[in-house]
């Protein structure tokens, strides 16, 4: 189990989440540049980190002890509050993109912003060569093949996901990207941070994992969906219609019951609502359900709470370990960052992390965009396809890339 530290907060009133300046947070998602940046905002705070103190190693041991030893190290050193801000990859056994930042700075939320409300600038016309990996007709197939196996009950569910590989004849103007990413959606988790030499993963994810606040743990699973509509008796109708989904219903009630069985073990007392509720995005309505719950332990971190639960069988399936080789077998790419998490901690052992997803990796003038679909046995293989064309809607809008160019 990882140990606590509990250190100074050097953050001055103008910087801290609560304080309420104009502009604050805003002026931290106006300065953000693509490199050693990193962008990480929530409906708690809004944080912008540059440079890098010290990368959390590689190696065998697992990750919480590998980010413990690099914030020690910090302390020790002479930094007062270090910051482990990144990603962390769908498959464990991969590196994480995670580092103790130079300089940290802090402001409130981007929704308590009223300069959020000030709209982003159109995306510049480009053209894009939209590739999707695996092909609509070939993501249908895997989802029918899954659904087969599930009713011979090799496993319950599994989360079966897609690529849009988009390129274009100009660099990724990223700092434009993220604005138009945020101030979508300023409620939500908004990302940006280095992936790798030369790559950049970004997105506006719905989901939080956990987050830890001295010793509370809150997590937030989503499973269960459905697309918004432009007209808003359409939409109201979607949404009453997803409330009332015995398929949806059953596939949020097994990831729920998931986490619940996940963080039991770190709480005293756990508060879990017998219903969900619904959450929206700008292209989504989403079946949610907030779970709450004081530490048994107050030493144990907000990441150590994340590693316990990722992946959820909102991102993966169950059991998990079936799951897992379904995925490898039916999905013909590297999930990478996707699906795992991103987010920070700090030495006190608070930190908030996020479900990865809708988001893509940007590399020179490509991106690279994922989404994925919950599959149980009433899914349908044009459901489920339909369903992922909707999350991609998030960032093809932003780069302003018509989806029917695909041409499927």
């Amino acid at each position: 189990m990882t140990t606590a530290h509990h250190v100074a907060d050097p953050r001055t009133a103008s910087d801290r989440p609560g304080h309420r300046t104009v502009g604050a947070a805003t002026s931290l998602l106006d300065a953000y540049e693509p490199g050693d940046a990193r962008f990480f905002a929530s409906p708690t705070r809004t944080l912008l980190a540059r440079g890098v103190r010290a990368e959390v190693p590689h190696g065998d041991t697992p990750l919480t002890r590998r980010v413990t030893e690099t914030l020690d190290a910090e302390l020790l050193a002479g930094n007062p509050a270090p910051v482990v801000i990144g990603a962390v990859p769908f498959d464990p056994a991969a590196a994480a993109s995670l580092a103790v930042p130079g300089t940290t700075r802090w402001a409130a939320p981007l929704a308590e912003d009223p300069l959020i409300a000030l709209p982003a600038a159109a995306p510049t016309a480009a053209r894009w060569d939209i590739r999707p990996v695996p092909e609509p007709a070939v993501y249908g197939a895997a989802v029918a093949e899954a659904v087969r196996r599930m009713k011979r009950g090799e496993f319950g569910k599994v989360v079966l996901a897609r690529t849009l590989e988009l390129r274009s004849d100009r660099e990724v103007d990223l700092p434009a990207l993220l604005q138009r990413l945020a101030r979508r959606d300023p409620s939500g988790y908004t990302f940006a941070v280095p992936s790798g030499p030369g790559r950049t993963l970004l997105g506006a994810s719905p989901e939080l994992l956990v987050a830890r606040r001295g010793g509370r743990l809150i997590a937030n699973p989503l499973a269960g969906s459905t697309p918004r509509s432009a007209d808003l008796a359409e939409d109201v109708r979607r949404a009453a219609a997803l409330l009332r989904s015995e398929k949806d219903l059953h596939e949020h009630a097994v990831v729920v019951d998931a986490v619940r069985d996940a963080l039991a073990p770190f709480a005293r007392g756990l508060d879990v609502p017998a219903r969900p509720t619904l959450v929206r995005t700008a292209a989504m309505w989403h079946l949610s359900t907030t779970l709450t719950g004081d530490l048994a332990d107050p030493a144990v971190s907000a990441l150590e709470l994340a590693s316990a639960l990722q992946p959820t069988p909102a991102v993966c399936g169950t059991p998990t370990d079936v799951a897992r080789e379904v995925i490898g077998e039916l999905e013909p790419f590297d999930r990478g960052a996707y699906t795992g998490m991103v987010g920070w901690s700090d030495a006190s052992g608070d930190g908030e992390w996020v479900v990865t997803i809708r988001c893509a990796e940007a590399e020179g003038r490509t991106l690279r965009l994922f989404a994925g679909a919950g599959v149980v046995e009433q899914s349908s293989p044009e459901s489920e396809t339909a369903e992922t064309a909707a999350k991609f809607r998030t960032f093809l809008d932003a780069v302003g890339a018509d989806q029917q160019e695909t041409g499927r």
